[in-house]
């Protein structure tokens, strides 16, 4: 099995340092362009079946991606939603005090997505399409958050970077489902 996994294009949201969540985003003049960019990079891939997250800002990556894979099967799944915010969302991280702030890694609203949460979400998601698809190649077009809690399951990392916008990362699983790491974050087709 193969997974290949990718990020929304950049929004006007994240311009703005605006906290999206579960909400929909809007894709920025620049995401409308890596969306094409990472579209233009995944048109050779073999690609068996598509899971995009249900929010518009990868929705719409996903679509753009899809215009060279017009035969494979696409399903838009709450699975692949970014992390719920609760109170946050729609708040800039300057009116929420996460601009440098030390602390704010530490920070978190009361009614959020705990990272238990997502995490049982994630490995849900993932035996799923395990079952499903264990001979097929699966793309995964998400957000950072739920990005980085699949790619920490996947690889067992205690600690995952950032997931740019629209970068590629690779995994390839094998019959005794071993993970095999074949690229990560790579931003090269925005170059």
């Amino acid at each position: 099995m193969r997974i290949i996994l990718t990020r929304h294009g950049r929004t006007e949201e994240n311009d703005a340092w605006i906290l999206q969540g579960h909400l929909p985003g809007t894709l920025s003049e620049n995401g409308w362009l890596q969306a094409q960019k990472v579209a233009e990079r995944l048109k050779f891939e073999k690609i068996d079946y598509v899971y995009s997250s249900d929010l518009a800002r990868s929705a719409n990556t996903a679509k753009e991606i899809m215009k060279f894979h017009q035969e494979v099967p696409v399903e838009f799944t709450a699975d692949l939603r970014e992390t719920f915010l609760g109170e946050w969302q729609w708040k800039t991280k300057m009116e929420l005090g996460l601009v440098n702030n030390p602390k704010s890694d530490i920070m978190a609203p009361k009614d959020w997505e705990t990272l238990e949460a997502i995490t049982e979400r994630c490995e849900k998601f993932l035996e799923k399409i395990m079952s499903r698809h264990a001979n097929d190649a699966i793309l995964l077009v998400g957000h950072n958050g739920v990005n980085r809690r699949l790619v920490w399951i996947l690889t067992g990392k205690d600690s995952v970077e950032s997931i740019k916008n629209t970068s590629v990362s690779i995994f390839d699983i094998d019959t005794d489902r071993r993970v095999h790491m074949r690229l990560f974050n790579c931003t090269q087709h925005l170059d």
